[in-house]
This record gives C-alpha cells, sequence and structure tokens, in this order.
C-alpha cells in the first residue's frame, strides 16, 4: 500500500511540474513575439484593456488565441497518437505517419479547390470524412493475410496511403494552381492567423473526445495486455476499438480543420508520456494531453523567435523533434504500447 502511495505521489508531482511547465509555456506565448510585450502590459491586457493600446490589441486578438489554440491541438494531436498506438499495437502509429492527416487534408483540398466549399462547418466535416476513410483503409489493408493486423503491415500500409492521398493532393492542386492560395492555410501547418471563432465550431467534438478519453484508462490498459485477456474479464473489446477509434478521427480531423496538417506530435508525445507515467493509461492520456499542450505552443514561441520578423511554420519545428525520434523508435524496435 506503502508503495503504490508513494508511486502515484510521484506521478502526481511530474504532472504538477509538466503543468506548471505548460503555465510557463502559455505565458512566453503571450509575451514574445516580433511586438515586444512586458509581462504588466500582457496583465493589463486583460484586467484594463485599452482599445487604444497596440500591444494591448495584440494580446487579444493575436498571441492569446494562437496560444489558446495550439494548447488545445497539441493536447488532441497527442492524445490521438496514444490512443493509435495503443489500438494497433505499434510505438510508430500517430495521425501523421498513418496517413489520417493527409486524408483529411485531401478531403479539405477537394471542398475547396473542387466545390469551391468556404464554411468552416463544411470543411471540419469534409476533414472527419477525410480522416476517417484514411483509418478505415490503412486498418483494412494492414489487416489483411494470414497473419492479420501486425505493426510491420500496419505501418506500411498507412505509409502507402499516406504517400497515396499526398500525390492525389498535389494533383489537384497542379491541376488548379489557382486554388492553392486557397488551401495554403491548411497545408502550411500553422497556429499563426488562427482565431478562437476557427476554433469554436469543433471545440465540442475536441471536448467530448478529451473528456471521453479520459475516462478510459482502465479500459485501455485491458486492451493492451492481449484481446484474449480483456474478453476473459468480461471486456467488450470491438466496442472499445470502436470507441477508441471515432476518438481518434474526431481529435484529429478537428486538429487538421483548424490548423492543417502538424506532425508528429502523436508519435512522439505517447512515448514521453509512458517514461513519465508508465504503462497505466489513467495517468498515461492525461499526461499525454499535458505534454502535447507543451510541445506545441513551445514550439509556436520558438517558431516566430528563430527568424523574426519572419516565422518558421510549426510543422518544421515539430519535425525537427519528430523526425529523429522516428529513426530512433525504427531502429531500437521499441515495443511496449
Amino acid at each position: 500500500m506503502k508503495n503504490t502511495f508513494t508511486k502515484h505521489a510521484g506521478k502526481g508531482m511530474w504532472f504538477f511540474l509538466i503543468a506548471a511547465g505548460f503555465l510557463l509555456a502559455f505565458a512566453a506565448s503571450i509575451v514574445f513575439g516580433q511586438t515586444p510585450i512586458t509581462v504588466e502590459q500582457a496583465v493589463n491586457a486583460f484586467v484594463s484593456y485599452d482599445e487604444n493600446s497596440t500591444e494591448h490589441i495584440v494580446v487579444r486578438s493575436d498571441r492569446l488565441p494562437r496560444a489558446v489554440i495550439a494548447s488545445v491541438i497539441g493536447a488532441s494531436l497527442a492524445v490521438a497518437g496514444t490512443f493509435m498506438q495503443a489500438l494497433t499495437q505499434n510505438p510508430m502509429a500517430s495521425p501523421s505517419i498513418f496517413g489520417i492527416n493527409q486524408g483529411a487534408i485531401f478531403s479539405v483540398v477537394i471542398g475547396v479547390v473542387l466545390f469551391s466549399v468556404s464554411s468552416l462547418a463544411a470543411l471540419t466535416g469534409l476533414a472527419f470524412l477525410g480522416a476517417a476513410a484514411a483509418a478505415v483503409i490503412v486498418y483494412f489493408l494492414g489487416s489483411l493475410g494470414r497473419d492479420g493486423l501486425t505493426p510491420v503491415k500496419i505501418v506500411l500500409a498507412g505509409a502507402a496511403i499516406s504517400a497515396l492521398f499526398q500525390s492525389y493532393t498535389q494533383g489537384i492542386l497542379v491541376l488548379d494552381e489557382a486554388g492553392l492560395q486557397d488551401v495554403l492555410f491548411w497545408l502550411a501547418g500553422s497556429v499563426s492567423g488562427r482565431t478562437l471563432d476557427m476554433l469554436l465550431p469543433v471545440l465540442p467534438f475536441i471536448g467530448t473526445a478529451l473528456v471521453g478519453a479520459m475516462f478510459m484508462g482502465k479500459a485501455v490498459n485491458l486492451l493492451v495486455t492481449g484481446e484474449d485477456i480483456a474478453k476473459g474479464m468480461g471486456q467488450h473489446v470491438a466496442a472499445l476499438k470502436a470507441l477508441m477509434g471515432i476518438i481518434v478521427v474526431l481529435l484529429a480531423g478537428s486538429s487538421v480543420a483548424v490548423v492543417g496538417a502538424v506532425g508528429f506530435i502523436g508519435l512522439v508525445i505517447p512515448h514521453v508520456a509512458r517514461f513519465f507515467a508508465g504503462s497505466d493509461y489513467r495517468w498515461v492520456i492525461p499526461y499525454a494531453a499535458m505534454l502535447g499542450a507543451v510541445l506545441l505552443v513551445s514550439a509556436d514561441v520558438l517558431a516566430r523567435l528563430l527568424i523574426m520578423p519572419q516565422e518558421v511554420p510549426i510543422g518544421v519545428m515539430t519535425a525537427m523533434v519528430g523526425g529523429p525520434f522516428f529513426v530512433y523508435i525504427a531502429r531500437k524496435g521499441v515495443s511496449q504500447v
């Protein structure tokens, strides 16, 4: 009993420290950028807003929205990756690696370029549809053959579908170069220029998916021990897998609809979360959400500071971390999920 209490206390302490790091990253996102803003000015922008103050306008109209959006999307992508790795028993699973992000982007491009769709609600629906289609196709292809679903086959299927959707997207844009400007918003993968109005339509989906995920830790623990054991413990494995898949689609589709394709968060963060929290998904899932928010907010701050006054695309910043990490996982053959 004492050892259990000590273990939970240790995990709680790490979570508290990570949460403190998130608050620091969020504050840095409000203060740092092309327009210098002091901490006092940032605080006054909320407690005594002056519409004639450039600094206050920047804080309220630009810095706060992108910090909030980066936090929510970072958490969403991290939890989506955590569920994908548990669902497929594959340490390299993530929305970007398995083509889910690319499927969502492809649907958005078709809607914008071919059908002149401009409504955010419609584009969100298209992103969900593309993400779901990619997930189903990858899962089906990875399950073909005598051995059924295996980590190697699903990685190959994900890489193939990702490349396929990417080539289709490029082909459409080549045929209609005028439409390129309309979809750069999503292709770039950035929180720059995003407003809270863009987040609000998908917030119910993200909120429902994240809250639901937080209560599924015990069920996921049973699933990763093996389907036979889970069934023996009374787990409805098919229903659980379907629910986890729906959550992944909601989180990944919503993320693409708001910020475009931001990769590698769903790959890296689940491993970092398990490093701190162990194998208990009752801890891993909230750890992943918090760490994902920290990573994307921090990446956004660095993206605007590195080559100021220009900004590095935030996808480049996450790739700088995720690319080497992907190679490390592939070489080491990490199997614990």
